[in-house]
């Protein structure tokens, strides 16, 4: 499981320094793409295919299933680190998530993935989420999670 929350910088490669907790639960390849909200998600090659498992599930007759499957294995690929713990970004996918070359970002444990954030756009959704938690998890009772 992928726990916290770690500000790195991107440097002049386009190249992020995966952080040490992360490095050997994530294996030595791993899967990058698109995610939710403006971010990047990072898969280890188990969990991917298990998610791509479930995509396949999904009927290619409905055009809201073939933009949903689309949208994450169209940008999806396989890296590695190098011997510094860092992977680069692929330039299309820093473009999606408005990450620049030498900027901060923040990289967060969700689970069984991690995600990428530009800073800014990290802090911006996090102070909207966070006064709101309480209405959030009120509203995530119905499917059984409580506190």
């Amino acid at each position: 499981m992928f726990m916290g929350e770690y500000a790195h910088s991107i440097d002049a490669k386009g190249r992020i320094i995966l952080p040490a907790d992360f490095r050997q639960e994530l294996g030595v390849s791993f899967i990058i793409t698109k995610g939710l909200d403006g971010s990047l998600f990072l898969f280890p090659q188990t969990a991917w295919d298990e998610f791509a498992a479930k995509l396949r599930t999904l009927s290619i007759a409905d055009p809201n299933a073939r933009a949903f499957a689309r949208f994450f294995i169209a940008g999806a690929r396989t890296l590695e680190c190098d011997k510094q713990g860092r992977f680069l970004v692929p330039a299309n996918l820093r473009a999606y998530a408005n990450i620049g070359l030498k900027q901060d970002v923040i990289l967060t444990g969700a689970d069984a993935r991690i995600e990428v954030w530009d800073k800014e756009k990290w802090l911006r959704y996090a102070g909207e989420v966070d006064p709101n938690i309480t209405e959030i998890s009120t509203q995530l009772a119905g499917y059984g999670i409580t506190i």
